[in-house]
């Protein structure tokens, strides 16, 4: 691979896939100026890796997706962990992960977002796929885990959100 030909051809899949670098960065990373860097340090590692992607192998997305989470997993080690590295989500934090206005930003959603936002960097990915409706296979395939494990994964964070959620209505936080 090489040219412009490829370049062009990376440009126009950037275009078409950029909502998806920019939710991991939101999700990844704290404040307005260490989002656009990492979503920058991701774009640059896909363009390095670009030569290297097979379409047969994977689609596009899905390859985009496990560089991303790759490069913000080791942004998070860089930066010293998780320990304290978020702050809590406001409307802005959830329009630039939604990559739209927020529609709903009631006391229930800032929870689930609040949720999300404390899990380890495996189960925060795992979410982020599963909130983007996609497959346990190409979940599976974007973690390097099993379809089974996927499943598991899914179903103990439901499990933990729901007795959050039904202990939250019972104490009436």
């Amino acid at each position: 691979m090489g040219g412009k030909a490829d370049q062009q051809r990376f440009e126009a899949l950037w275009r078409e896939h950029r909502g998806i670098v920019l939710k991991v960065a939101g999700v990844y990373a704290r404040g307005t100026e260490e989002r656009q860097d990492l979503a920058q340090e991701i774009g640059a590692q896909l363009w390095r890796a670009f030569a290297g992607y097979d379409e047969r192998r994977a689609k596009f997305s899905t390859w985009l997706y496990r560089i991303a989470l790759n490069v913000a997993i080791s942004h998070l080690r860089r930066a010293g962990g998780e320990a304290g590295r978020f702050e809590p989500l406001d409307e802005r934090h959830l329009e630039t992960i939604a990559g739209e206005p927020a529609a709903e930003t009631d006391e229930r959603m800032a929870a689930l977002h609040a949720f999300i936002g404390g899990l380890d960097a495996l189960n925060r990915a795992l979410i982020l796929l599963y909130l983007e409706d996609r497959s346990y296979a190409e979940i599976a395939d974007v973690l390097g885990i099993s379809t089974t494990n996927v499943a598991t994964k899914i179903n103990r964070i439901k499990q933990k959100l729901r007795g959050r959620i039904t202990a939250a209505t019972i104490t009436g936080a």
